[in-house]
């Protein structure tokens, strides 16, 4: 495929081997808003972390440079700078601000590779603000034009509302994957992120529909493409008529059918508008997406990570409904690259199915049919057993689990490295 001859070289460096062993790449992913009072305003930090990140063996950092506020952190003529971030803190959340004018994805890029590092841009990309007890921020908020950009939420009461005026619920707005503006404002922003000097990819984040809810996407422009789609007008809107539809509890009918399906097909697109992108700055370029290793729940966001080869209703009960349409929405064959979040229990290192670290990353070969590399890892910081740290001790046996499974070993976060002085914790592995 012209699309891997491209990207060939660059993924060598980032998937790679040698003659004498088998180089797999370390990737930890560094979140705004969490490692914002260390890095946000102090370059030295930066500098002086990227070395201490490199000693304990990682390879590559994926430093996000767009929160889910939607503002940014590298040069944008498209998107606010941003200047203020949302984070938790014993009294709430709370917003801090930014002081300093550096270019952040710069300052990571030129400390990472003075340290030895591969630097990843990490880009969240359907959100646009962030709504909490503090206060509204974000370019749907600021720009009033653009709440038109937001998702639709179906709410208990049955009763649609735009999720910018949802004060149901806190964190990150979420936008429009179907709105062609919000399309065309996104591809620009990654053609801008392409252009950094010495980036060594992009990892999108967020590419999908609202947090783990069918009830989201109900927005006109999804009426007007889905009936398109369909060749009729719905019978029915919303097509899931009950709120709280978080999981399918039923065989989903027809209709229920084509709205999964058109969802995966937005997202699936969209990917592939997102790949023509990047590569029509910079060809070699490596592009990679994060998401979720629970495949048999992501359907709730609108998203089919698998190979379009790999036979759904065949290999996942959860799936038995698929159609060819539906299979045809895998976008694995359409990126360079994949991270899977293999997020479970602390007590969850060994096994062959969803829930272990291990039954993540085999699964994730067996679903991605060879179609792309892919790197898998832990959240060490919020799931059951490592809130409260302590568990140095394990992380080398998961690193090591899970490499043999996957082409590469991903840790979220660094927060949680520097909350639990987990420093130490790879060395002499």
């Amino acid at each position: 495929m012209k699309r891997l001859l491209l990207v060939s070289v660059l993924l060598l460096s980032l998937f790679s081997c040698t003659s004498e062993t088998v180089q797999k790449p370390s990737i930890v992913w560094i979140e705004v808003g969490a490692n914002f009072t260390q890095y946000g305003n102090s370059k030295e930090n930066i500098a002086a972390d990227c070395k201490r990140i490199a000693d304990m063996g990682f390879t590559h950092v994926v430093v996000e440079v767009r929160p889910t506020s939607g503002n940014v952190l590298f040069k944008s003529e498209v998107a606010p700078a941003l200047t203020q971030v949302a984070r938790w803190t014993p009294e709430g959340m709370r917003y801090f601000p930014r002081t300093e004018d550096f270019d952040y994805l710069e300052a990571w890029i030129e400390s990472g590779h003075a340290a030895g590092l591969k630097v990843l841009a990490g880009v969240n990309m359907m959100v646009g603000g962030f709504k909490c007890e503090a206060g509204d921020i974000g370019m749907v908020y600021d720009r009033p034009e653009r709440k038109s950009w937001c998702a639709v939420d179906l709410l208990p009461d049955g009763t649609l509302v735009n999720q910018a005026d949802n004060a149901a619920t806190v964190g990150g707005r979420f936008l429009d994957p179907t709105n062609k503006e919000v399309q065309a404002f996104l591809l620009e922003l990654l053609k801008e992120v392409s252009a950094y000097n010495g980036l060594d990819g992009i990892v999108m984040d967020r590419c999908r529909f609202d947090d783990y809810a069918m009830d989201a996407g109900y927005t006109e422009a999804a009426k007007k493409q889905f009936a398109e789609y369909i060749g009729r007008q719905p019978e029915r809107w919303p097509v899931f008529t009950e709120p709280g539809h978080i999981f399918l509890d039923k065989t989903p009918d027809a209709l229920e059918t084509q709205w999964l399906t058109f969802r995966c097909k937005v997202i699936h697109d969209f990917v592939s508008d997102c790949a023509d992108a990047v590569h029509s700055v910079r060809k070699d370029l490596p592009l990679g997406i994060y998401v979720g290793a629970w495949f048999s729940e992501y359907y709730r966001s609108g998203v089919n990570w698998t190979s379009p080869k790999y036979d759904l209703a065949k290999e996942e009960p959860t799936f038995s409904w698929a159609t060819p349409e539906y299979q045809a929405t895998g976008f694995a064959n359409l990126v360079d690259f994949m991270i899977l979040g293999a997020y479970c229990p602390a007590a969850n290192i060994h096994g062959d199915t969803e829930k272990t670290m291990e039954g993540y990353a085999k699964l994730g070969r067996k679903r991605l049919c060879g179609d792309v590399p892919f790197a898998a890892g832990p959240d060490i910081g919020n799931e059951k057993g490592f809130e409260t740290g302590d568990k140095a001790g394990i992380l080398p046996e998961i690193k090591e689990t899970i490499l043999k499974e996957a082409d590469g070993f991903f840790l979220f976060d660094l927060c949680h490295i520097r909350a639990f002085d987990y420093w130490d914790a790879f060395k002499g592995e």
